[in-house]
């Protein structure tokens, strides 16, 4: 299966997860859907036979509320079985709306209280370069998340002690809770702030896999940790649901529903 057909068939999980268990946060969980494959596809070590091989790298989603995109990614590429999918965020599910590792195999870390997610990844790198381990993390932010103090205090930490396996994605979709990151937090020059902190910093199309491809087996080789800021757009795939305030906290009904299965399913054929 190409990653584009595998990316859409995540986003059809997604509609169908976050509509059955009367959830929220699809435009976040749509915007990332292609990062967080291609770093599966082309960054990252793993075996999901094996969730907890000791020589596997890490992945951890620090915008925690899209834990639906990790869920869908995991399940089609073998660590559960799909049908897994139909309790997200029902009662007694191990499949929370904010991304949990209890008892979900290939997720690392419980995140969704933002801030947290880099402070982590790179305590991990920093114990896998202590240990001489060829081993490599990665950590998926928002922009929105950008404006917690907590993110710029773990980019100090990583650049101090130049975790060349760390990679910090940046899901710059320009939209966060309530309103456009620029109306709420100016984040720009964002890139420039990367760099200021002693980051390599990279920008790409977040929805390029082509152009992913190349930036990731680029990083490979980084000589410090990396930001890739990855343009991309929220909602992504869904023509309604594309650059909206709306769809971060609602849920697709009825018509809505039908109309988000029914574009994603032409994109299939």
């Amino acid at each position: 299966m190409s990653i584009r057909i595998l990316a859409n068939q995540i986003r059809l999980d997604i509609v169908k997860m976050i509509n059955l268990g009367s959830s929220s946060h699809i435009g976040s969980a749509l915007s990332c859907v292609d990062l967080i494959i291609s770093l599966y596809k082309y960054y990252l070590r793993f075996d999901p036979n094996n969730p907890s091989d000791s020589n596997r790298d890490i992945f951890i989603l620090s915008k925690g509320h899209a834990g639906a995109a990790v869920y869908a990614t995991l399940a089609n590429l073998g660590f559960f079985d799909r049908s897994k999918l139909e309790t997200h965020y029902q009662d007694d599910s191990d499949l929370s709306g904010h991304v949990s590792h209890k008892n979900v195999p290939g997720v690392e870390f419980s995140t969704g209280s933002l801030g947290h997610g880099l402070s982590i990844a790179s305590g991990i790198a920093l114990a896998m370069k202590k240990k001489g381990q060829n081993r490599k993390t990665s950590v998926l932010l928002s922009d929105g998340e950008c404006d917690e103090g907590s993110v710029w205090e773990a980019a100090l930490f990583a650049a101090h002690h130049n975790l060349n396996n760390l990679l910090c994605v940046i899901d710059y979709n320009k939209i966060q809770s309530l309103d456009t990151v620029s109306n709420t937090l100016e984040l720009e020059p964002f890139a420039l702030k990367w760099e200021s902190f002693g980051w390599e910093v990279l920008e790409v199309d977040g929805h390029n896999f082509d152009d992913l491809k190349l930036v990731l087996e680029k990083v490979v080789n980084a000589k410090r940790p990396v930001c890739l800021i990855a343009n991309t757009i929220k909602g992504k795939g869904i023509s309604f649901m594309e650059n909206s305030v709306l769809w971060h906290y609602r849920t697709p009904k009825g018509k809505e529903f039908e109309d988000a299965i029914s574009e994603l399913s032409k994109e299939k054929t």
